[in-house]
């Protein structure tokens, strides 16, 4: 799925670009986003589809938020995407780097050499987000990483069930003392059995770790709405589900994704 060469590693990517950090414990902190293709999850609610597959070219931002990208071939060599990074870093500006997709680990043998020069070139934190279902792509990158953003897939939600898979993820991030949190998008047919079973998963590894419940925001005319197989729930069922968790979890947040609100994808 990632081509590489003995001397110079490379990976297929989606794009790198600059903007608001729209989710999760890092909400509205500026951030250098690295999106690599492919993803082995099909999430019903997913918003990034482009990145299920590997395209053969990439968008690269020349200029920090200004989206004047440029095309370029994939796969990438592994000293162009820092140079591209590096170009992206002006100072003071970024709060932190993240490695996003698709599902990024499917790219650990590329990450594992990449992160280190990442860190080293721009001095800044790095964020992992990632679908919690690969423990075993994560051991190989954790000591680069200072933050790891993990997604909790419902099956009545998502279409995804993974429950052991998060369990050994989170397990694994408690042992190395990774500073990890999580994001759970609900709909109306949320299953609530479900959030309890996840709030225990949790509990079970941490319960200090928090949780973001993330409502699907469909966004567009009333007509547009109508048409979305995921739709939203109702206020009733957030305040209620977020009660149900705090039951376990000490931490349970509502945050809806917030760049959809201002346009910053």
């Amino acid at each position: 799925m990632i081509q590489e060469t003995i001397d110079t590693p490379t990976a297929r990517l989606i794009e790198v670009f600059s903007a608001i950090q729209g989710e999760g414990l890092n909400v509205g902190t500026r951030q250098i986003f690295v999106r690599f293709a492919l993803c082995d999850l099909r999430c019903h609610f997913c918003d990034s589809a482009h990145t299920w597959n590997a395209p053969v070219t990439c968008q690269i931002e020349r200029s920090p938020g200004l989206r004047d990208f440029e095309t370029h071939t994939n796969p990438v060599p592994l000293p162009i995407l820092v140079e591209w990074v590096e170009r992206q870093n002006i100072p003071g500006l970024h709060d932190s780097i993240s490695i996003t997709g698709g599902e990024p680990l499917l790219h650990a043998p590329f990450l594992a050499q990449f992160l280190p020069k990442l860190r080293s070139v721009t001095g800044l934190p790095i964020y992992l987000e990632t679908g919690g279902h690969r423990p075993e792509k994560l051991a190989k990158i954790l000591p680069y990483l200072d933050l790891v953003g993990m997604d909790f897939k419902l099956p009545s939600t998502s279409g995804e069930s993974r429950w052991q898979e998060h369990h050994a993820f989170l397990k694994l991030c408690a042992e190395s003392h990774q500073e990890v949190f999580i994001k759970i998008i609900i709909s109306k047919n949320t299953e609530p059995s479900e959030l309890k079973q996840a709030a225990e998963l949790v509990a079970g590894v941490n319960s200090t770790i928090p949780v973001f419940l993330q409502p699907v925001t469909p966004l567009g005319t009333n007509a547009q709405l109508t048409e979305l197989p995921v739709l939203a729930p109702t206020p009733y069922q957030v305040l209620s589900w977020q009660a149900m968790m705090k039951e376990f979890i000490k931490d349970v947040r509502v945050i809806p994704q917030t760049h959809k609100f201002i346009d910053q994808l």
